[in-house]
Order: C-alpha cells, then sequence, then structure tokens
C-alpha cells in the first residue's frame, strides 16, 4: 500500500492508500461518481518542523499500529509532498534510513503529468500541484481547485489538463489570528452559523464576518476565474473547506483528501510496477 504524506504549514494529513488505482478497484469495484478510490486509512496531524526523521518514522508507526497494521508489511511505497523545507528534509532521511521502498518527493524535477503554465514552474507549491492533478483526474477541466488552509490558494486547470495559475490570498485562521491580535476589544469565538447575517452581538458579528466574509471572498474570486475559464467545475479542498463551502454559492464539490489522491497519481506516473 502507499503511504501518502501531505505537509501543510498548519496540518499534516496522512493516507494509507491501495498500491494503484487498478489494485484498488479489483478490491473494491470501479469508484462511484467522483470519490477518490483506494483510500483505505487516513490520519490528520499538527505540524511539527522540529520532529526528526526518526520522530517521524516512530510516529507513522504508531499511527498505522492503532489501525492494527505493521508498517514493515503494510507500506510498498511512499509519497511526500511538503511546503515545510525542515520537515520535507526530515521525511526525505527517514525514508532513507526506515523504508526500504520506493519514495517520490514531489518537486521541480518530478513528473507530474501535466504541464505548468506558470512563468516559473519552479514557484509552483508541490500541494497545489498535487491539487491540480487530483482535481483534474476526478472533476476534468476546466476546473478551480480551492484550498482552505494555512493560506487560501484558488488554482486553475484548463479542459485540457494544464495548470493555468491561481491566486493566494491569507487563510481564515491567520486572518482572524491577526484580527484579535491587534483589535484588543475583540476575542476568540468558536465559528459557528450566527443567528442572522446582521450579528446582534460582537460574537455572532465576528461568525457573520468570518464565515459569509470568507465564503463570499471564495465566490467572488471563482466567479472571476470561471469568467475567463468558462463553464467550470469549482472542488475545496483542505483543513477548512468543510466549515466554509456550506456557505459558498459556487463551490460544488468538497474533497478533503484532494491532494493525497493527486500525490498517489504522480507517484504511480513516477514509479513503475
Amino acid at each position: 500500500m502507499l503511504l501518502a504524506i501531505d505537509v501543510g504549514n498548519t496540518e499534516t494529513v496522512v493516507g494509507l492508500f491501495t498500491r494503484n488505482r487498478a489494485e484498488a478497484e479489483a478490491e473494491t469495484g470501479p469508484r462511484e461518481g467522483n470519490e477518490p478510490s483506494g483510500l483505505a486509512h487516513h490520519w490528520r496531524l499538527s505540524t511539527v518542523a522540529e520532529r526528526t526523521a526518526d520522530e517521524h518514522a516512530l510516529l507513522l508507526t504508531q499511527l498505522l499500529d492503532l489501525d492494527g497494521l505493521d508498517i514493515d508489511r503494510a507500506v510498498s511505497g511512499i509519497a511526500v509532498t511538503s511546503s515545510v523545507p525542515l520537515v520535507t528534509a526530515n521525511l526525505r532521511q527517514m525514508t532513507a534510513r526506515w523504508f526500504e521502498v520506493p519514495s517520490v518527493v514531489l518537486e521541480p524535477g518530478v513528473r507530474s503529468g501535466m504541464p505548468i503554465l506558470y512563468d516559473n514552474p519552479k514557484e509552483v507549491g508541490a500541494d497545489r500541484i498535487a491539487n491540480a492533478v487530483g482535481a483534474y483526474d476526478l472533476f476534468g477541466g476546466p476546473c478551480v481547485v480551492v484550498d482552505l488552509g494555512t493560506a487560501t490558494t484558488f488554482d486553475a486547470i484548463s479542459a485540457g489538463g494544464e495548470y493555468l495559475g491561481g491566486a493566494i490570498t491569507p487563510g481564515v485562521a491567520i486572518s482572524l489570528d491577526a484580527l484579535f491580535a491587534h483589535a484588543a476589544a475583540l476575542r476568540r469565538v468558536e465559528l459557528v452559523e450566527p443567528r442572522n447575517v446582521i450579528g446582534k452581538s460582537t460574537v455572532e458579528s465576528i461568525q457573520s464576518g468570518a464565515l459569509y466574509g470568507f465564503a463570499g471572498q471564495v465566490d467572488g474570486l471563482c466567479r472571476r476565474f470561471c469568467a475567463e475559464l468558462g463553464e467550470c467545475s469549482v472542488v475545496a479542498t483542505g483543513g477548512l473547506s468543510e466549515l466554509i463551502a456550506p456557505y459558498s454559492e459556487r463551490i460544488e464539490f468538497v474533497e478533503p483528501w484532494l491532494t493525497l489522491h493527486g500525490l498517489r497519481i504522480i507517484f504511480d506516473r513516477n514509479v513503475s510496477g
């Protein structure tokens, strides 16, 4: 099985896939609709840049053990995408020291199978490429991917499966952190739907601004993207996608494991067998 690791600035998502799609469909049948096939287990962790290679190996071993899996027997390949350079280096060291299996770290030079039409393709984050590959596989093109994480990123994929570019905005959490840090009278609140869009208290006003405001930002940018792309699918992913998507008019699909799915496809394109 393939161990796919997506390291973000705030959270790390780990998934264990049946090795490739052919094997997944042999076991479970063809996927239904747009759902990724073969994701057998998944975990979500806090990203800790200071973890050593040995600590990463121990943590992954314990995660699989919680689900009754022996990591030496269960894992036949490892794929990594990381937005944190120190973690990237430590995971690379971990795979070399502890796992004698094929491994792919998504970075410049790795075959993604998708033309990157950026002025400098090396500037595109590896997670954005994995998202684009996964979205095109599941939904075709043209398509817009909205990744609601530490930053909110928007990525456009053409009808022909080309990565066209995108937009980057501050994410929900860091925007609210800045608000609370610089507005002494405001305090943190639970992000749930307020009784009304027009808040009747400071708590409700913050909730309204966060949920409807960020949903409005998503809708506004997606509307502009679709004006250039033509009729297109909009898919959301990332740790905050399920929070914001219900209030968005443009998001059609929520796929929390999109990055892992794209990473699995890229692994298969780079490792034969």
